[in-house]
């Protein structure tokens, strides 16, 4: 039997379910419009922003780095401008080995170009743009082109490079620039958002020296670029721009001739020399020996290299004039004689016998001349450097009164001088004793261990810029500067010139017949005394003080002989000195590591200083050679003026580029 549909029903199911299907089209096409309404009318302002904003990229323009001067607006620290080789790791489409392997076959990637990566990859993000190779050749900047369609992720730059033209020279003065890494960037955080902002794009800050304590002179202030984007994010067209302003010029207090000579003065030795000129505070030379070559590190200095110098016996980084610690030796005794007439414990024709030795308790402290000095007054104390007269002078005045005088000259005092890093040294009391050891029993204070103080050993440790420091104070008759190795900031757009003004300090109160005393002894040891030697024949009148200070200790019924020392135990060589004796214009205190005796290693140095500074005289290369090697005492031949000595290395220099081109115990004084 045939089943007989119903048509009408069967229509109405159809309608029914075309009705609803409409409908829900309908409320479907509804949304869109709502949506469309939305984006279109209510979000057209913030949208048309965005797309604004995806269309066109603000690009950062980092400012060339200011110049670093010398006093003489001799440049020491400039840039060049070379292309590198980057790697953005989050941007590459293939393993990070094999596109480095890769880019190896079009431009030269050397092992220590990996670990240089490796390093950096370590201490940035991965969106980062890293260098894989720096002072790209136009060759290897042509065949990479060519080919940069394979590498998604690598792109060349054009880069500005830190460049120090004279190497080594003045290196621990100048510092260096390096890349910024973790711990600079989150210390970057605490800064001023204006200060943070204007270091956008910045991948390099100074780290020592006055690239670092100068950084926000040296930086300038960051540029914008508008740049139109492509959907795949290539710069299509510059739109507009505001330029970069470079960082200011800083000109600074040293003598680069100056400080060249000095380098060359101590050749392979190791040491320290700064020279103040006592009137303000300005430092003339600050010299540390080994130095190192600053431009290793602008692109990131390779493993071998940090390696040689971070392991290096004769440690190159340490910034000896700084942080170096030092007993003075008998330098100390001019400052002994002061504090003894200031408290009237000695009056200059005062007279101590002198057998060669002083007991105290059960120990024999040693003159170093045997036999002793015989009588001795304050003058003779000074001029023949008799130990036997500050032992007694030190244990009349004791170690919390030698302290108390001692400090206002600044010594184990921060001077507060324009670079970081600063070595505070020990200037031992009974107080700095508790506070220095745990141990009860260390912390006592005994008698004996004043003894030695007088004659600038013991605990003394200083810096040789506190101990040049001290001798500009007294050359200057007690007045005190705060000391400062930049001169001036020079504005590179307008051209103003904002001076460091000097800054003093609290003078120390010397009576002035005090003074006079002390500085006569001190202008009696470079014509009769320790000094003669080295001073002879100049033709001005200095003072000076020699001094030998020891490494280690010795036994009391041994002799000291440096012979059967092993290099770096061997006694260090000092001097302090200052001329014109009657209005000085620079003071000096230097260190020879390990060289012996003052006069016969450190004094020579002084001298050539003072003629360089006062007459204009520069030595000749026997006689710096015979510096070097420590037996030179007075000039060996007639100096020559300074001008004709820097036209002569101008024309030797010429020479060489013709045939090379170069890349883009008691003993105390």
């Amino acid at each position: 039997m045939t089943e007989l549909k119903n048509i009408e029903r069967e229509l109405s199911r159809f309608r029914a379910r075309l009705v609803a299907a409409a409908a829900f089209v309908l409320f479907g096409f509804s949304l869109l419009g709502a949506r469309l309404i939305y984006l279109q009318v209510y979000k057209h302002d913030e949208l048309q922003t965005q797309a604004e904003n995806n269309r066109i990229a603000v690009v950062p323009v980092t400012p060339n780095r200011g110049l670093i001067v010398d006093r003489n607006g001799v440049v020491l620290a400039n840039n060049y401008s070379a292309y590198t080789l980057e790697i953005t790791p989050a941007k590459l489409q293939a393993d990070l080995e094999q596109t480095i392997d890769a880019l190896a076959e079009l431009v030269r990637i050397e092992p220590r170009d990996r670990k240089r990566f490796k390093r950096l990859q370590e201490e940035a993000k991965n969106f980062e743009s890293l260098p894989i190779r720096t002072k790209l050749s136009d060759e290897e900047v042509a065949r990479f082109t060519a080919q940069r369609f394979r590498f998604p992720g690598v792109d060349i730059k054009a880069r500005l490079f830190r460049h120090y033209p004279y190497g080594e020279l003045a290196s621990h003065v100048l510092g260096y620039i390096g890349r910024i890494n973790q711990a600079e960037k989150q210390a970057m955080e605490d800064w001023d958002e204006e200060v943070l902002a204007n270091y956008r794009g910045t991948d390099y800050i100074g780290k020592l020296g006055v690239e670092q304590s100068y950084e926000r002179e040296l930086h300038g202030i960051t540029g914008v670029e508008e740049v139109e984007t492509s959907a795949g994010g290539r710069a299509m067209r510059r739109l507009k721009s505001t330029p970069s302003t470079p960082g200011n010029t800083v000109r600074l207090s040293v003598d680069i001739k100056l400080q060249e000579l000095v380098e060359k003065l101590y050749g392979d030795r190791r040491g320290a020399l700064v020279a103040i000129d006592p009137r303000s505070g300005e430092l003339l030379a600050f010299v540390s020996k080994p130095t190192f070559d600053p431009n290793l590190f602008v692109d990131g200095i390779d493993a071998d290299s940090w390696k040689d110098l971070n392991e290096s016996i004769d440690k190159p980084l340490l910034n000896r004039a700084l942080r170096g610690g030092y007993a003075p030796g008998s330098t100390y005794k001019p400052y002994m004689a002061l504090a003894a007439l200031a408290l009237g414990k000695r009056t200059p024709q005062q007279t101590i016998y002198d057998p060669g030795y002083f007991w105290f308790g059960n120990h024999k402290f040693r003159d170093d001349k045997e036999g002793g000095h015989g009588s001795v007054d304050m003058y003779k104390s000074i001029v023949q450097s008799c130990d036997t007269y500050y032992y007694m002078l030190a244990n009349d005045l004791g170690v919390d009164t030698m302290a108390q005088q001692m400090a206002p000259f600044g010594f184990g005092q921060i001077t507060g001088i324009d670079i970081e890093g600063e070595l505070r040294g020990i200037l031992p009391s009974t107080d700095w004793k508790r506070r220095a050891y745990r141990r009860a029993d260390q912390q006592k204070w005994y008698a004996g261990e004043t003894i030695s103080l007088g004659i600038g050993q013991g605990y003394n440790t200083f810096t040789p810029l506190q101990m040049g420091q001290a001798m500009a104070t007294l050359a200057g008759g007690g007045q005190r500067f705060k000391p400062h190795l930049v001169k001036e900031v020079i504005d590179v757009v307008n051209g103003q010139r904002r001076p460091v003004a000097a800054q003093p300090l609290p003078p120390v109160p010397i009576k002035p017949e005090h003074l006079t005393v002390v500085r006569n002894a001190m202008v009696g040891v470079n014509i009769e005394g320790t000094g003669a030697t080295a001073f002879r024949g100049a033709g001005y009148v200095s003072g000076g003080k020699t001094g030998t200070a020891q490494v280690v200790g010795i036994k009391a019924d041994e002799k000291y002989s440096a012979s059967k020392v092993a290099e770096h135990l061997r006694d260090h060589a000092l001097y302090i000195a200052f001329a014109p004796a009657d209005e000085p214009r620079i003071a000096v205190a230097l260190i020879v590591e390990n060289a012996g005796f003052g006069a016969q290693s450190a004094a020579p140095i002084a001298r050539r200083v003072f003629d360089y500074m006062l007459q204009g005289l520069y030595p000749v290369d026997e006689d710096i050679a015979a510096v070097q090697q420590g037996t030179a005492t007075a000039p060996l031949k007639p100096p020559r003026r300074v001008d004709d000595a820097v036209a002569a290395a101008a024309a030797s220099a010429v020479a060489v580029s013709t045939t090379a081109v170069t890349p883009a115990k008691a003993a105390s004084r």
